[in-house]
């Protein structure tokens, strides 16, 4: 898994694993699945995150595990 935050851009990608992406869907305004070629999300990403996230905290990333 990786995730990728690009201020240029103004999205968050994350990516599960490294399957090629065969189709892209919109679901929400700014939320982007992406699908391999059985149909699972091997991907997903997020526009707009300067709106949804203070810039401050793009640059640190916390991680839950349970």
């Amino acid at each position: 898994m990786r995730l990728r935050v690009s201020k240029e851009d103004d999205a968050v990608y994350f990516r599960l694993d490294e399957s090629a992406v065969v189709e892209s869907e919109e679901v929400q305004p700014g939320v982007i699945l992406d699908y391999d070629k059985d149909g699972r999300v091997v991907g997903v990403e997020f526009l707009g995150i300067k709106a949804r996230v203070p810039e401050a905290q793009l640059s640190s990333l916390q991680f839950e595990t349970g």
